[in-house]
């Protein structure tokens, strides 16, 4: 799959669905998305007449992005489409074009080169020219797809010339292939894992050679007298018949010089045509090249989902067989690929442009979430390079620190940051950048609040080094104030060392901020600046908020913008944040602080420290809370409100009597209420949160004394609340199959949404031991031992790293893997393998024997690995003696550990079956090491719409309403496929759900045709076939459910016509639905009353998943009743509906995100596979799955 920016509306967004319109003002009629869909015929510059199926919302550059991926096209550039003799705009819709209708005849017209755009072509024709072999794309770093190795016959024959049969003599699959089914080491509880057989074999040849050398003329660049008659570049061929020509690249395109190997002559040669297209000239001058590039543009198409672009970088963990090249590279010194590094765009403004697009109508809201994503990715691949080309030492510092060296480079500034024993060393380091990168997408995230903005950024790792990349800041602006202070402080307007000022900028940033902490649940607060001074702030107290030249408001350093975890911040370690500013308060700061330590305990459960060690020390001082777990805290204590404020009102006469009354009853029962839970208001439910609390080196003045206590109380409940009730929650989940981790990946992401940290993991094992039912969690067990086993690796491996010079990098690598996961691993000594071949290449030996990461052995390492897991997670003897303890206790397999710390490390291993049993012979050897690529996380840039709409539907499911489901979940297919691919992870899983919903309402036939394209037909006939074959094989029969409904396209859905889908299924659709949820009523309730549910919070309503709105009413008005003092009449079921649960149904107000597993169907053999491919014990047979860099590596 190729990972490549996707621009505009491409050939793979063509969307015609027929789904249900969307709801509010900006209501699109989709149906009518259906007729806009007609074809228009193109012709001109020099290609063959053919038809284009375009749709009206298209715009003009979208369809010439179409254009440009057809091979009828491909690779001319730099064209423009006229009508009528008109040229159109590209940012003009087609809707609004006159003229255009089905059969328009729209003409490509040749445009003018600029340097630029010659150097564009050269690099599409160089792209065009370099057609990957089987195995090409997989040493670039891309990733295959599986889908044909399920499909691909077993005598296909390997890069190596092994047949895959061959390969798999030792398995016992192999009988099993014969016949069609599936073999041995796909299926679950199989201890063989073989690697040759995950990676597909093309069917297609390998590219033929189309030219010897294509390469910058001797005679580059061209004298001044040339560039003023319009010469841009000269270029060199050597075409396979021995012939040598300069070719000259001019405005109107690329022609035949005159100039030789020793003589310079830029005139045109004889009978040489000036060509638009540089292959053109190249089919003129070479016959080999023209018949070879003739079969390159009729060859067959790829499966589309072997082509699939992805926005973002994809990692394989294993490459081709054969490490060394195949074909030599032909077009190394043409320059192109470095013209890009060289021109170094304003990411910044690139951002902040498009996300002031307007957001007025949904199509507005459409192409601002596209363009978001297409920069955002551009971004993230700029960052990959840039400090892949940093760590490799191409780069000099701009700074002359040589403990935080500063970078720039392609538009970016590059820097580890400064290492600060506060926060906690190395670590603290890595997690302040994890942090502010959080910060950042929080403050991005936040709906409603223009003006407010952060710079781009995004944190790489690569060779055992993180660095933070961010977009260029603009120059900021100074106030009046400002222009006495020094330069330093100029444009800082908010912050602790802003000192005190006044101006119309800053009241205006004031106000965003204030608006910002409402809806991140931050409390004002104030502390005491260095200079003694007070100063109120809406955040952190190291955020600092300044005006930008573009006269745009920023605010940096946002890392420390969640609350604080209590749980791992020891109470001796950060008390006395209150300052002694005079000796009058000198005797009221001692009251608090006794106070303080008679109350030091408060907020933790009875007896908590001595059951679960907590508070303790963490390795770094930077732990904090995540948001989801905010919100659903916020939600708790809403229900604890709620229950004390219907508790009073019964116990002063009954709540219709205090509602009603005239009295101060309905008002006493309020502020009692807000005082037994913590809110921060008396009058009304508000929680709020102060960040700098548990925070060292932050002082409070003695003012803020009272709300520090609270804020101290809350933090002490929150950080217990993840302990007594979000682990339990989650392990009951996994009891009742609404949560089915099955590897780390999706381990990690079941925790998070439950706003668990990955430091929690050790209790999460201490509650499966102590679980009655670990046996039925020992799934959960094994995922959770081998995730922390490999991220106490991980963190190793960045340490071993660092003493390793670069020309030993993959010895000591592959010196590290056969330590970390063979049994008590003794190497052999480096320095005799060195001297071997150091004699076969005629040296003399180097000084390796003296290099410390060679001496590391097995008990060593995994000794480190036992204290990195006791420091972080609290496990003494859970990992055992060795790696044989894994898979002897846990049923973890050592293929599947090797995989996860490869995608987690960025370490690419060459294709070939490891034995990693051998206490003797070292598992693999340098050349098996192929690579290390850079791994990232990002900003994610969500398809808000496309979001809303899958939300409403998924409360839809939990109601067991399918019918408004099915017509929410069509409305976010169709939104996503405008906005995003068809890779995109909510796109893939949008998809699957609407595939089961729709097969729950009794419409197996609707699932079968709308579903699959017509570029999936060939990829569907053939696994057809196979899984018929294997269910005959197996002795089952097989249920009508369209195989990897996570895969499904979405382009077909244009052929199933709206008409009666909605309607169609009627009473049928609802009863088929309640049948099969019927079981799991009472479980989906249960979840339901812990979800994060839409209540009334910090004086609005709390929506952490930003609902459907037009899909749901909030009563506000209901709790508002409540907490107003009885301002507002409220009845006991609105009360009741606030904790989530009304008369015994779901509350309607609540966001509860389900799992796929809540859905009862049943599953086909492609299904038990594709589930055992996820689990812990067989993730290897899914080796090459595509997996985002930022997933892979996110801590």
């Amino acid at each position: 799959m190729k990972d490549k920016v996707k621009k505009g509306g491409g050939k793979n967004q063509v969307k015609a669905d027929v789904i249900s319109p969307p709801s509010g003002d900006d209501t699109v009629d989709i149906k009518q998305e259906e007729s806009t869909a007609f074809p228009v015929k193109i012709q001109g510059a020099g290609v063959e007449p053919f038809e284009l199926q375009v749709n009206a919302f298209w715009l003009v550059q979208d369809v010439m992005m179409a254009l440009l991926s057809r091979n009828e096209v491909c690779p001319r550039s730099n064209l423009s489409l006229a009508l009528a003799g008109a040229t159109l705009d590209p940012l003009a819709e087609l809707l609004g074009i006159k003229g255009l209708k089905s059969g328009a005849l729209i003409r490509l017209v040749e445009e003018p080169y600029t340097l630029h755009s010659a150097r564009v072509h050269l690099a599409r024709v160089v792209e065009l020219l370099r057609t990957s072999g089987p195995h090409d794309a997989l040493r670039e770093g891309r990733s295959p797809s599986v889908l044909e190795t399920l499909t691909h016959t077993p005598e296909s024959n390997l890069a190596n010339g092994k047949s895959l049969k061959r390969s798999l003599s030792n398995t016992k699959g192999e009988s099993a292939n014969q016949d069609g089914a599936p073999p041995d080491y796909l299926l679950p509880g199989s201890s063989e894992r073989p690697l040759m057989a995950l990676l597909p074999h093309s069917s297609q040849t390998e590219a033929p050679s189309y030219l010897k050398d294509l390469s910058l003329s001797c005679w580059h660049p061209p004298p001044g007298h040339r560039k003023l008659q319009g010469d841009f570049m000269y270029i060199t061929v050597a075409t396979i018949e021995g012939r040598h020509c300069d070719i000259t690249s001019c405005p109107k395109g690329f022609f035949l010089n005159r100039s030789t190997e020793d003589l310079f002559d830029p005139r045109p040669a004889q009978s040489s045509p000036i060509c638009h297209c540089l292959t053109d000239l190249l089919c003129h001058l070479s016959p080999t090249f023209k018949q070879a590039f003739t079969t390159l543009k009729n060859r067959p198409q790829q499966l589309p989902v072997e082509a699939m672009p992805t926005p973002y970088h994809t990692l394989c963990w294993l490459g081709p067989p054969c490490a060394s090249r195949v074909h030599k590279n032909t077009f190394s010194r043409l320059g192109v690929d470095e013209q890009a590094a060289a021109q170094a765009p304003d990411w910044n403004e690139e951002l902040q442009a498009a996300r002031d697009l307007p957001e007025g109508s949904l199509e507005e809201r459409i192409q601002r979430d596209k363009t978001l994503l297409q920069i955002n990715s551009a971004f993230v691949r700029t960052a990959m390079q840039g400090v892949e080309t940093v760590v490799d030492g191409f780069v000099e510092p701009v700074n002359g620190n040589p403990e935080d060296p500063a970078f720039l480079w392609g538009g970016l500034f590059m820097s580890q940051g400064a290492t600060s024993p506060v926060f906690g060393g190395e670590r603290g380091r890595r997690a302040a950048q994890r942090l502010e990168l959080k910060g950042v997408q929080a403050y991005s995230d936040l709906d409603g609040l223009q003006g407010l903005h952060t710079i781009p950024t995004a944190i790489v790792d690569y060779r055992g080094v993180r660095l933070s990349a961010q977009g260029l800041a603009p120059g900021f602006e100074s106030s009046e104030q400002d222009q006495k202070d020094s330069p330093a402080s100029r444009g800082l307007l908010y912050g602790v060392n802003a000192g005190p000022q006044e101006s119309p900028h800053r009241r205006r940033l004031l106000g965003l901020l204030a608006h910002a902490a409402k809806s991140l649940s931050i409390q004002r607060h104030v502390v005491v600046a260095p200079k003694g001074h007070r100063v109120p702030l809406f955040t952190s107290a190291d955020a600092q908020g300044l005006l930008g030249a573009d006269g745009r408001f920023y605010i940096l350093d946002v890392f420390r913008s969640f609350p604080a975890d209590a749980n791992f911040c020891p109470e001796g370690e950060t008390q006395n944040q209150i300052a002694d500013e005079d000796e009058q308060s000198s005797e009221k700061c001692k009251e608090n602080e006794e106070n303080s330590n008679r109350n030091e305990k408060e907020g933790w459960p009875e007896n908590y420290q001595g059951m679960n060690g907590l508070p303790k020390s963490f390795p770094h001082a930077l732990c904090r809370l995540r948001p989801e777990l905010v919100q659903a805290f916020i939600q708790h204590k809403h229900c604890q409100f709620t229950r004390i404020v219907k508790k009073k009102m019964d116990e002063s006469g009954g709540f219709e009597e205090c509602a009603t009354a005239c009295d101060s009853r309905a008002t006493d029962a309020v502020r009692a209420a807000c005082r037994d839970v913590g809110s921060v208001s008396d009058i009304i439910f508000e929680m709020r949160f102060n960040p700098n609390v548990f925070s060292p080196g932050i002082q409070f003045p003695p003012a803020e004394s009272a709300a520090t206590n609270l804020q101290e109380k809350l933090l002490r409940e929150a950080a217990a609340f993840i302990i007594t009730h979000q682990i339990p929650d989650f392990l009951q989940c996994c009891l009742e199959n609404h949560e089915a981790p099955m590897d780390g990946a999706s381990l990690k992401q079941a925790l998070h949404q439950r706003g668990i940290n990955l430091r929690y993991l050790g209790h999460v094992v201490k509650a499966i031991n102590q679980s009655e039912h670990k046996e039925r969690l020992r799934h959960i067990l094994r995922s959770t031992i081998g995730e922390i086993f490999i991220r106490s690796a991980k963190r190793v491996f960045n340490h071993f790293l660092q003493g390793v010079d670069v020309s030993c990098l993959s010895t000591a690598v592959s010196h590290f893997l056969g330590c970390l996961l063979v049994h008590h691993f003794i190497p052999s000594p480096v320095g005799e393998e060195v001297r071997k071949k150091s004699r076969r290449r005629g040296r003399a030996a180097g000084a390796s024997e003296s290099m410390p990461w060679s001496m590391l052995t097995g008990s060593e390492l995994w000794n480190l690995v036992c204290q990195d897991a006791v420091e972080t997670y609290d496990i003494s003897d859970s990992l055992g003696a060795g790696p044989n303890h894994l898979v002897e206790h846990y049923g973890l397999q050592k293929l599947s550990l090797l995989r996860d710390f490869c995608l987690k490390t960025g370490v690419q291993l060459r294709l070939r079956d490891y034995i990693l049993d051998s206490q003797n012979k070292a598992p693999m050897s340098p050349d098996d090491i192929l690579n290390i690529f850079p791994v990232v996380k990002h900003i994610n840039t969500p398809a808000v719409d496309a979001s809303r709409a899958f939300r409403a539907a998924q409360n839809y499911i939990q109601k067991g309403l399918l019918d408004q489901a099915h017509e929410q979940l069509k409305e976010a297919a169709y939104l996503y496929g405008r906005v995003c691919d068809d890779l995109d992870p909510e796109a893939c899983y949008c998809n699957s759900l609407l595939a089961k919903v729709t097969y729950l309402r009794g419409k197996a036939a609707e699932v079968a045709s709308c579903l699959y394209s017509d570029r999936f037909q060939e990829y569907k006939q053939k696994h057809l076939e196979r899984k018929a074959a294997a269910a005959k094989e197996l002795g089952f029969k097989l249920p009508i459910w369209p195989l990897n409904s996570h895969l499904v396209n979405r382009e077909e859905k244009s052929s199933v016509k709206e008409s009666g889908v909605g309607k169609e299924s009627g009473d049928e659709g609802n009863n088929e639905g309640k049948k099969d949820c019927e079981g799991q009523q009472q479980p989906l309730e249960d979840t339901s009353a812990k979800s994060d549910a839409g209540v009334l919070a910090n004086g609005h309503v709390v929506e952490p998943t930003e609902p459907h709105k037009q899909a749901r009413k909030v009563d506000v008005d209901a709790d508002r009743g409540v907490t107003e003092a009885g301002v507002q009449a409220v009845d006991e079921g609105e009360i009741q509906s606030a904790s989530g649960v009304k008369n015994g149904t779901i509350d309607k107000d609540i966001d509860t995100v389900p799992s796929p597993s809540a859905l009862n169907s049943k599953l086909t053999w492609a299904d038990v596979v594709s589930k055992s491919n996820n689990g812990a014990g067989s993730k290897a047979v899914n080796g090459v799955n595509s997996v985002t860099a930022n997933g892979a590596a996110e801590e």
